[in-house]
Protein backbone atom coordinates (compact mmCIF):
# COMPACT_ATOMS: atom_id res chain seq x y z
CA UNK A 1 0.00 0.00 0.00
CA UNK A 2 1.42 3.55 -0.70
CA UNK A 3 -0.45 6.79 -0.45
CA UNK A 4 0.15 10.19 -2.22
CA UNK A 5 -0.99 13.68 -0.72
CA UNK A 6 -1.21 16.52 -2.21
CA UNK A 7 -1.16 19.38 -0.23
CA UNK A 8 -3.38 23.15 -0.64
CA UNK A 9 -6.48 24.71 0.05
CA UNK A 10 -9.81 23.53 -0.65
CA UNK A 11 -12.37 25.95 -2.83
CA UNK A 12 -12.54 27.92 -6.14
CA UNK A 13 -10.74 31.18 -4.56
CA UNK A 14 -7.60 29.04 -4.22
CA UNK A 15 -8.07 27.10 -6.91
CA UNK A 16 -4.78 28.59 -9.79
CA UNK A 17 -2.81 29.60 -7.22
CA UNK A 18 0.84 28.66 -6.05
CA UNK A 19 0.14 27.41 -3.38
CA UNK A 20 -2.58 24.36 -4.97
CA UNK A 21 0.16 23.12 -6.82
CA UNK A 22 0.11 20.07 -4.60
CA UNK A 23 -3.45 19.60 -5.65
CA UNK A 24 -2.97 19.81 -9.06
CA UNK A 25 -0.24 17.38 -8.73
CA UNK A 26 -2.34 14.88 -7.26
CA UNK A 27 -5.16 15.41 -9.42
CA UNK A 28 -3.00 14.87 -12.44
CA UNK A 29 -2.15 11.41 -10.88
CA UNK A 30 -5.57 10.63 -9.80
CA UNK A 31 -6.18 10.74 -13.95
CA UNK A 32 -3.23 8.72 -15.13
CA UNK A 33 -4.58 6.35 -12.90
CA UNK A 34 -8.17 6.87 -13.71
CA UNK A 35 -8.80 7.36 -9.43
CA UNK A 36 -12.32 9.08 -8.36
CA UNK A 37 -12.44 12.06 -5.97
CA UNK A 38 -14.97 10.32 -2.88
CA UNK A 39 -15.86 12.62 -0.03
CA UNK A 40 -14.41 10.69 3.28
CA UNK A 41 -15.85 12.96 6.38
CA UNK A 42 -14.11 10.75 8.85
CA UNK A 43 -10.72 12.22 6.99
CA UNK A 44 -11.80 15.79 6.00
CA UNK A 45 -10.30 14.69 2.68
CA UNK A 46 -11.36 13.97 -0.73
CA UNK A 47 -10.19 10.62 -1.37
CA UNK A 48 -9.63 7.58 -4.00
CA UNK A 49 -8.47 4.34 -4.47
CA UNK A 50 -6.07 2.55 -7.57
CA UNK A 51 -4.50 -0.57 -8.49
CA UNK A 52 -0.90 -0.26 -9.75
CA UNK A 53 0.97 -3.85 -10.33
CA UNK A 54 -0.98 -5.46 -7.97
CA UNK A 55 -0.74 -3.12 -5.43
CA UNK A 56 -3.36 -0.15 -3.45
CA UNK A 57 -2.79 3.38 -3.82
CA UNK A 58 -4.38 5.81 -1.91
CA UNK A 59 -4.93 9.53 -3.08
CA UNK A 60 -5.65 11.92 -0.55
CA UNK A 61 -6.71 16.01 -0.64
CA UNK A 62 -6.99 16.72 2.77
CA UNK A 63 -10.04 19.74 3.21
CA UNK A 64 -8.32 21.29 6.43
CA UNK A 65 -6.59 23.92 4.97
CA UNK A 66 -2.87 24.13 4.17
CA UNK A 67 -2.10 24.67 7.89
CA UNK A 68 -4.00 21.53 8.99
CA UNK A 69 -3.42 19.30 6.89
CA UNK A 70 -1.69 17.19 9.07
CA UNK A 71 -4.72 16.21 10.70
CA UNK A 72 -6.33 14.72 7.82
CA UNK A 73 -3.19 12.16 6.77
CA UNK A 74 -1.72 11.61 10.66
CA UNK A 75 -6.13 9.64 10.42
CA UNK A 76 -5.95 8.12 7.46
CA UNK A 77 -2.70 6.96 8.21
CA UNK A 78 -3.46 5.40 11.63
CA UNK A 79 -7.04 3.99 10.02
CA UNK A 80 -5.41 2.03 7.59
CA UNK A 81 -2.10 0.87 9.47
CA UNK A 82 0.04 2.44 7.33
CA UNK A 83 3.74 3.96 8.20
CA UNK A 84 5.56 6.88 6.83
CA UNK A 85 7.45 5.30 4.73
CA UNK A 86 4.45 4.26 2.38
CA UNK A 87 3.52 8.16 2.15
CA UNK A 88 4.74 10.60 -0.95
CA UNK A 89 3.44 13.90 -0.20
CA UNK A 90 3.38 17.08 -3.01
CA UNK A 91 3.61 20.16 -2.08
CA UNK A 92 4.67 23.91 -3.82
CA UNK A 93 8.22 25.24 -3.15
CA UNK A 94 8.80 29.16 -3.30
CA UNK A 95 12.32 28.76 -2.95
CA UNK A 96 12.36 26.71 -6.49
CA UNK A 97 12.58 27.84 -10.25
CA UNK A 98 8.90 27.36 -11.71
CA UNK A 99 7.99 23.87 -12.90
CA UNK A 100 11.15 22.14 -10.75
CA UNK A 101 11.57 19.66 -8.85
CA UNK A 102 13.20 18.53 -5.80
CA UNK A 103 12.37 14.69 -5.00
CA UNK A 104 13.85 13.93 -1.12
CA UNK A 105 13.20 10.91 1.01
CA UNK A 106 12.59 12.83 3.70
CA UNK A 107 13.53 16.22 5.16
CA UNK A 108 12.63 19.53 7.65
CA UNK A 109 9.41 21.45 6.50
CA UNK A 110 11.55 24.21 4.99
CA UNK A 111 9.04 26.64 6.23
CA UNK A 112 6.34 24.96 4.85
CA UNK A 113 3.68 25.41 7.24
CA UNK A 114 1.15 22.11 5.06
CA UNK A 115 4.66 19.80 5.46
CA UNK A 116 4.97 21.44 9.21
CA UNK A 117 1.64 20.20 9.74
CA UNK A 118 2.34 16.31 8.26
CA UNK A 119 5.31 16.04 10.38
CA UNK A 120 3.81 17.04 13.12
CA UNK A 121 1.09 14.75 12.84
CA UNK A 122 2.63 11.65 11.21
CA UNK A 123 5.62 12.04 13.98
CA UNK A 124 8.36 11.64 11.64
CA UNK A 125 10.20 13.30 8.41
CA UNK A 126 10.97 10.30 7.05
CA UNK A 127 8.57 10.14 3.95
CA UNK A 128 8.93 11.25 0.30
CA UNK A 129 7.87 14.41 -0.78
CA UNK A 130 7.96 15.86 -4.34
CA UNK A 131 8.38 19.77 -3.98
CA UNK A 132 7.23 21.56 -6.91
CA UNK A 133 8.65 25.02 -8.14
CA UNK A 134 6.54 27.96 -7.63
CA UNK A 135 9.58 30.57 -8.55
CA UNK A 136 9.40 33.58 -5.79
CA UNK A 137 11.67 35.34 -7.57
CA UNK A 138 13.86 37.65 -5.52
CA UNK A 139 12.56 40.71 -7.06
CA UNK A 140 9.27 39.64 -5.89
CA UNK A 141 7.36 42.75 -4.39
CA UNK A 142 4.41 40.54 -2.63
CA UNK A 143 5.03 39.03 0.52
CA UNK A 144 5.12 35.35 0.88
CA UNK A 145 1.21 35.13 2.06
CA UNK A 146 0.32 36.61 -0.90
CA UNK A 147 2.44 35.23 -3.27
CA UNK A 148 1.14 31.81 -2.59
CA UNK A 149 -2.46 33.05 -2.83
CA UNK A 150 -1.86 34.89 -6.34
CA UNK A 151 -3.76 33.97 -9.39
CA UNK A 152 -1.49 32.34 -12.29
CA UNK A 153 -1.32 34.39 -15.05
CA UNK A 154 -1.97 32.15 -18.29
CA UNK A 155 1.96 31.60 -18.68
CA UNK A 156 2.23 30.42 -15.20
CA UNK A 157 -0.98 28.16 -15.71
CA UNK A 158 0.21 26.41 -18.39
CA UNK A 159 3.68 26.09 -16.85
CA UNK A 160 2.63 24.90 -13.43
CA UNK A 161 -0.53 22.15 -15.45
CA UNK A 162 3.16 21.10 -17.00
CA UNK A 163 5.09 20.82 -13.30
CA UNK A 164 2.23 18.69 -12.37
CA UNK A 165 2.31 16.51 -14.75
CA UNK A 166 5.65 15.80 -14.41
CA UNK A 167 5.14 15.35 -10.76
CA UNK A 168 2.56 12.72 -11.47
CA UNK A 169 4.79 10.70 -13.91
CA UNK A 170 8.18 11.44 -11.40
CA UNK A 171 5.56 10.11 -8.48
CA UNK A 172 5.19 6.34 -11.11
CA UNK A 173 8.75 6.30 -11.27
CA UNK A 174 9.03 6.50 -7.41
CA UNK A 175 6.40 3.76 -7.32
CA UNK A 176 8.44 1.51 -9.86
CA UNK A 177 11.89 2.47 -9.50
CA UNK A 178 12.21 3.88 -5.77
CA UNK A 179 13.66 7.13 -4.35
CA UNK A 180 16.97 6.79 -5.42
CA UNK A 181 16.21 6.69 -9.51
CA UNK A 182 13.36 9.08 -8.92
CA UNK A 183 16.02 11.56 -7.44
CA UNK A 184 18.68 10.97 -10.58
CA UNK A 185 15.86 11.78 -13.23
CA UNK A 186 13.46 14.81 -11.45
CA UNK A 187 16.15 16.26 -9.39
CA UNK A 188 17.16 19.94 -10.96
CA UNK A 189 15.70 18.62 -14.46
CA UNK A 190 13.12 19.77 -16.72
CA UNK A 191 12.73 23.16 -15.19
CA UNK A 192 10.57 25.75 -17.31
CA UNK A 193 9.65 29.46 -16.88
CA UNK A 194 6.58 30.79 -17.19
Amino acid sequence: MKVFVGLGNPGAEYAGTPHNLGFMAIDALATRLAAEWKVEKRFRALVAKALWAGETLWLLKPQTYMNLSGESVGSFLKYYGASADALLVFSDDCDLPPGQLRVRPSGSAGGHNGLKSVIAHVGTEAFARIRIGAGRCAGERRGLKDFVLHRFSEAEAKAAAEAAQTAAEAALCWLEHGIGETQNRYNAARQKNP
